[in-house]
């Protein structure tokens, strides 16, 4: 399946790259138990997940078995994800078919063994069509309908998947309405079969278009991926749009997922099904047999319950069967949720006539059901409260087809309002708006502030059921579409492989020192991780951002101060979870960073427009500053998550990254400050050697190890070689870069260091970087900036000329030093910095490391003054960082 191969995309694959002729032989392939991160799921679940391979230990064409705990074969697809530069694999993704789970399994080399029941594809000139074994399913390739029909075997249980979009023009601020919505609908453009199954556990069929009404006018582009599990009787669904607008007008007032379920059975013998909070259950027929004035007899009601098929009416009591058809039929029903705190259920009989309330509750989970004792459609959508306003609606339940829709953007909360939150205050000049940063930290400029070109992507699921599931068996595809069961690889796995720099080991608290900081550690996380919860970080574009920083005056994060609010990556909170989800394999852990890397690959980066590959810069709005910069966009903010997991929306963003140095072309990063005349030349790009390199580094570097492009390992290389040609390297501070050559022109002997530079996944790339390619003038170029950083002005102008300045962030730094301690072999530095990590300029020992109540807040929280995510970001990575480079020579504070 790997042999002289290379994955493209979801396991497409090409001829393998002349870069990878000279593979090492391999020694013997490990073995690798790998773990469901949550436990065992409820129901047979499939799973795809990466795992990594020390350098030279697996040969390309290397072949894998998975084996459960109890040695029996389960069928796995595999395919390579990256490689090392000798050509042997580095990271390889598996998919596992949906069959009953085992609580634990065996990944080595051999054979897969095949799946009792295949996925395959039939990829034909107007559809695409998929069986997993259970169900078939038509996936179109023009028209409105994704997808056009599922079976199970010959049920047809749905039919015309579609998307669905209610636009409106404007906003009315005033309290009389007077704007009309347009409908829209999916218009298909491109389908492609991205993996055709023939693994044959998993097939992925892309599917892109647009929105668009009748009158032919369209927006908002969108990309869905549907995925096959062999033996599965769902189908998964990633959806993306993006947000092509500028904020000011054209608002989505709707967004969601629409489809057909035909209903076959009698009105008495059709279900509704609403899973709430936990595993509580809304449990309804269309028509109702229960609590009648009239008792239809104990064995009709238990059936209708239960959902199972009544007994036949001719044994009703006929009191009942004879006035059956004076039983309303409640064909509609709507779950509504507006709010982190409170959903809302109703139904009616049809259209035309009035609500009836049913029930509320706090935080649904986002399934739902409708069909029949003969069959219907389970439909999920995860995060479903966490990315309010949410809704699932049912409707014509009563009649010959019924029509689900699952609501991303619930119409019943309004117009999503996308316009700028204020009107720049006067700030119409550099100086002005630089003034401005210097109150509110919000960097101002007109026409700045939009949305234009942002994403974001959900996930749902769905369910082809041979009837009316059981109770016990949709509280388990509750639980599943909340939190998708995921397979991980172990702690010590990861270490060995030596993937990410090398730059963290296994959690341990075997020395005072130690533990003491990994209790500091575990302190932070449970705070944001409370602090998300009680602050109610929740919403459709916030989830999965924390904020910057505490306004101790008004007890709430600055939510309403410039950039003091969304954090939008600011020195890498990303990087700090993936960090410590690497060396702990904590699942809570690894769902708080899912949850950033879904939220900032998407909405606080641009992918469309002139900006596509940037990202914007901490505020009140996501896209609000007018700082659109590499250090956002960066795709090391994403590779862990990608590895981990071989998600093809994140392999496509970072993707898209590759050619982002032509951004520098449209917007110069430094052009509020630039006091000497400049204007962009594709031959003499002013490129920031810190946080503008590592972002374009990032994107080179993984594009070339996925699929050895030579386009990418060309500009990494000549970057790497021309800094380090520089006379003051990385002190240098910008260099002068050509598009072309994708080399930086010679430059003087200076020296411009930022506390920045290095802060936004420089210093891991640069350890990658250092371990993978053989060139040392880079390293040297590198280990100096390390052992400078935090050095005396002495040290610092007898080797580069002049001193750095007063410069902050020393206990982020300080991993730098534990780095060069390492590489030279160095006691003194790594005595330094640990001294750097106690004393710096962020936490220290004697801190009280604990929250205190408050209660006089619009809700009771907590609050830790003295807690800013700059500073536990940094925290985080140098105790991780130095733990794993250090720890054998740690000391006490």
């Amino acid at each position: 399946m790997l042999k002289g191969m290379v994955a493209t995309g979801a396991g497409a694959a090409l001829p393998l790259p002349s870069l990878f002729h000279n593979a090492s032989a391999a020694a013997a392939v490990p073995e690798v138990t790998i773990k469901w991160l949550e436990g065992s799921p409820g129901l047979p679940a499939g799973s795809t997940w990466g795992t990594p391979w020390p350098k030279g230990a697996v040969p390309k064409g290397q072949t894998f078995a998975l084996a459960a705990a109890d040695g029996t074969a389960v069928p796995v697809q595999s395919w390579p994800i990256a490689y090392w530069p000798d050509g042997s694999l580095k990271w390889t993704a598996h998919a596992v078919a949906a069959v009953a789970p085992a609580e634990s399994y065996t990944l080595k080399a051999g054979t897969a063994a095949a799946p009792a029941r295949p996925v395959t594809v039939k990829d034909a000139r107007n559809h695409v069509d998929v069986d997993t074994g259970v169900i078939r399913v038509r996936v179109r390739k023009d028209g409105s309908e994704l997808i056009s029909q599922v079976w199970r075997g010959e049920v047809e249980v749905a039919r015309r998947l579609r998307l669905v979009n209610l636009r409106q023009a404007r906003i009315d601020d005033d309290e009389e309405s007077t704007t009309q919505l347009d409908r829209y609908t999916s218009d298909i453009q491109k389908v492609t079969v991205e993996q055709s199954g023939s693994g044959p556990a998993r097939a992925v069929v892309r599917v892109e278009g647009r929105h668009q009404n009748k009158k032919g006018k369209a927006w908002l582009p969108f990309t869905v991926r549907f995925y096959f599990y062999a033996g599965a009787e769902s189908i998964r669904m990633m959806h993306t749009f993006v947000f092509d607008r500028d904020g000011r007008q054209d608002f989505i007032a709707g967004l969601g997922v629409r489809v057909g379920v035909p209903m076959r059975d009698e009105p008495y013998n059709r279900h509704v099904r609403f899973v709430g909070d936990g595993h509580g259950m809304l449990t309804e027929a269309v028509k109702g047999i229960t609590g009648l004035r009239r008792d239809p007899g104990a064995a009709v009601r238990t059936a209708q319950v239960a959902g199972t098929r009544l007994p036949d009416i001719s044994t009703w009591d006929t009191r009942v069967s004879s006035r059956v058809h004076l039983i309303p039929d409640w064909g509609d029903h709507t779950l509504s949720q507006l709010s982190a705190e409170g959903f809302t259920v109703k139904k009616r009989t049809k259209k035309g006539y009035g609500w009836v309330d049913v029930d509320q509750g706090k935080r649904a989970s986002g399934l739902g059901y409708v069909g029949g004792v003969s069959g219907g459609l389970a439909f999920g959508l995860r995060d479903f409260w966490q990315r309010h306003p949410t809704q699932l609606d049912i409707r014509g339940a009563a009649s010959d087809e019924a029509e689900v829709t699952v609501w991303m953007w619930s119409p019943e909360a309004g117009p999503m309002d996308t316009r700028f939150y204020h009107d720049g205050l006067g700030q119409d000049t550099y100086p002005e708006q630089l003034e401005g940063l210097n109150i509110t930290y919000e960097d101002y400029e007109p026409g700045f502030g939009t949305p234009y070109g942002i994403a974001r992507t959900g996930e749902l699921t769905f369910w082809a059921v041979e009837a009316t599931p059981a109770a016990d068996r949709l509280a388990a595809m509750a639980d599943a579409a909340r939190t998708p069961p995921q397979l991980v690889n172990p702690v010590g796995h990861l270490v060995a492989a030596k993937v990410f720099g090398g730059l963290f080991a296994p959690v341990d608290r075997s020395v005072p020192a130690a533990k003491a900081i990994e209790d500091h550690l575990d302190f932070l996380f449970a705070y944001y991780k409370g602090q998300v919860e009680q602050r109610h970080w929740y919403g459709f574009w916030n989830y999965g951002d924390i904020m910057h920083t505490y306004d101790e005056d008004r007890h709430v994060w600055r939510y309403d101060v410039g950039g003091y609010a969304w954090d939008n990556s600011e020195l890498s909170p990303d990087l700090w979870l993936w960090y410590a989800f690497l060396r702990s394999g904590r699942a809570d852990i690894y769902r708080f960073a899912e949850a950033m890397t879904r939220h900032t690959g998407e909405v606080d980066v641009y992918h469309l427009g002139p900006w596509a590959g940037l990202g914007t810069r901490h505020n009140v709005q996501h896209w609000g500053c007018s700082a659109k910069q590499q250090r956002i966009s960066t795709a090391a903010y994403r590779r862990i998550f990608y590895f981990l997991t071989a998600d093809e929306r994140v392999g496509d963003l970072m993707r898209a990254l590759v050619d982002s140095d032509k951004t520098f072309m449209a917007l110069d990063p430094l052009r509020k400050i630039r006091t000497e005349p400049y204007t962009p030349d594709p031959e003499a790009l002013a490129i920031g050697l810190g946080t503008d390199w590592s972002g374009l580094a990032a994107a080179w570097l993984t594009e070339w190890e996925r699929g050895g492009d030579p386009i990418a390992e060309k500009k990494l290389k000549a970057t790497m070689r021309t800094i380090a040609a520089m006379p003051n390297g990385f002190v240098t501070g910008e260099g002068l870069y050509s598009l072309s050559t994708g080399e930086f022109a010679p430059a003087e002997k200076k020296v411009a260091v930022s506390h920045l530079s290095a802060m936004f996944g420089q210093v891991e790339i640069c350890a990658e970087l250092i371990d993978l390619i053989e060139m040392p003038e880079f390293e040297k170029a590198w280990l100096q900036y390390c052992r400078l950083f935090n050095g005396t002005a002495a040290e610092q102008t007898a080797e580069t000329g002049a001193a750095f300045g007063n410069l902050i962030l020393r206990q982020g730094h300080s991993r730098l030093t534990a780095y060069a301690a390492v590489r030279l072999a160095r006691d003194d530095l790594a005595a330094r910095a640990w001294q750097e990590f106690y004393t710096g300029d962020g936490y220290g020992p004697n801190l009280p490391w604990r929250s205190e109540k408050v209660a006089t807040t619009l809700n009771p929280t907590e609050e830790a003054i003295w807690v800013s995510t700059n500073t536990t970001a940094l925290y985080g990575l140098a105790a991780i960082q130095n733990l794993a480079l250090i720890g054998s020579k740690i000391t006490g504070p």
